[in-house]
C-alpha cells in the first residue's frame, strides 16, 4: 500500500473526495478542511494500493492539482487494516509487478543530475577496478562493481527513449559520459604516480590475467550478460526491490572497464584500451536496450490491465 496525501483548493476537495471513493483500490480516505497553509486548502489522505496508484494520480492531475496544490506518495511498511487488505484485493494485478510512473520518473529524475556524490563514488569505484587490473583481483572487480553509481543514469537513458524525451536522453548521457570521463582522469593520474614513484612497473599488464582478463576481451556473452542485467535492473527499480540491484552492479562490466582504460592509458598499453573501450560500450548498449524494451512490455502490460479494469 501507499499513502497518498493531496492539498487541494476548496472548491476541489468535493471531486477528490469523489475520486478516490470511487476507486476501490482506495481506502482510510481523511479530510482536514482548511489544514494547509501554503498553498492554502484542504489536506485529503488516503491508502491507495500500488496497483491502482497510476489512475488515481491521473485522475488528481486533471484537477490540476500538482499546480493548485500537492500530491505526495509515500510508501507504507506496515498495515494492519482489513479495509487495506479489501482495496488490495479489488485492485488489479499485484502490487510488486505494479510500475508507478510518476515515482519512476521522479527517481530517474534524480539520477540524471551531476553530483559531486555521483563523481566521487563512480572515480573510487573506478580505481578499485583499476588496482584489481594490475592484481588481477576478482574481489576487487567485485567491489569496484557493486560501488559504481552508473546503473540509474542507464535507466534514465533507457526511460527516455521510450517517452521520446530527447532532453532527458542528452542529460543523462552528458552525466554517464562526464562521470566516466573524470573517473578514467582520476585513476589514469593516479596509475601515473604510481609508476613514476615505482610502486608498479612498466610490464605491470603484462602477465596473464585468468582472473581479470575477461575485462578488455568483451564477447557475445558479454552483451547477453549486459541485456539480462539492464532487464533485471529495471524491473528491480519499478517494483521496489533495490536488493535486486547489488546483483545487477555485479553483473556488468563498466567500471571494471572503465578502470582497465586508465591503468592501460598509463603504461600505454593501446590493445587493452581498445579492448576495454568496447566492453564498456557494449554493456552500456545492452542495458540500455533490455531497459528500453522492459519498460515498454511493463507499460503496455498495464495499460492492458487498466482497459479490463475499466471495462469491468
Amino acid at each position: 500500500m501507499l499513502h497518498l496525501r493531496a492539498i487541494t483548493p476548496k472548491d476541489r476537495t468535493d471531486e477528490v473526495c469523489r475520486i478516490l471513493a470511487d476507486d476501490p483500490g482506495t481506502t482510510n480516505v481523511m479530510v482536514f478542511p482548511d489544514a494547509a497553509r501554503r498553498p492554502p486548502g484542504d489536506v485529503v489522505m488516503c491508502d491507495v494500493a500500488r496497483e491502482a496508484a497510476n489512475d488515481v494520480i491521473a485522475a488528481l492531475r486533471a484537477l490540476g492539482l500538482e499546480r493548485d496544490g500537492s500530491i505526495a506518495l509515500e510508501r507504507i511498511d506496515v498495515s494492519i487494516s482489513a479495509a487495506a487488505d479489501a482495496a488490495e484485493e479489488r485492485a488489479p494485478g499485484h502490487g510488486d509487478d505494479a510500475v508507478v510512473w510518476e515515482e519512476l520518473d521522479r527517481r530517474l529524475a534524480e539520477e540524471t543530475r551531476l553530483t559531486w556524490s555521483f563523481v566521487a563514488f563512480l572515480a573510487l569505484a573506478t580505481q578499485l577496478a583499476g588496482i584489481a587490473a594490475l592484481i588481477d583481483s576478482t574481489i576487487l572487480i567485485v567491489g569496484a562493481m557493486v560501488l559504481g553509481p552508473e546503473f540509474g543514469a542507464v535507466a534514465a537513458v533507457s526511460h527516455g527513449l521510450l517517452r521520446g524525451d530527447g532532453r532527458r536522453i542528452l542529460r543523462a548521457l552528458g552525466v554517464l559520459a562526464a562521470g566516466f570521463a573524470v573517473a578514467v582522469a582520476v585513476t589514469f593520474v593516479c596509475a601515473l604516480v604510481a609508476r613514476w614513484t615505482g610502486i608498479i612497473g612498466p610490464d605491470a599488464l603484462t602477465a596473464a590475467r585468468p582472473q581479470t582478463g575477461f575485462v578488455y576481451h568483451p564477447d557475445r556473452w558479454s552483451f547477453i550478460v549486459a541485456v539480462l542485467a539492464g532487464a533485471a535492473g529495471v524491473l528491480s527499480l519499478t517494483a521496489g526491490k533495490s536488493s535486486a540491484l547489488v546483483g545487477v552492479f555485479i553483473s556488468v562490466t563498466t567500471v571494471p572497464a572503465a578502470g582497465n582504460i586508465a591503468v592501460a592509458a598509463a603504461l600505454s598499453r593501446d590493445g587493452e584500451i581498445r579492448g576495454s573501450a568496447v566492453q564498456l560500450g557494449v554493456n552500456l548498449l545492452g542495458m540500455v536496450l533490455a531497459g528500453t524494451a522492459t519498460l515498454a512490455v511493463q507499460k503496455a502490460g498495464w495499460s492492458l490491465v487498466r482497459r479490463r479494469r475499466r471495462r469491468t
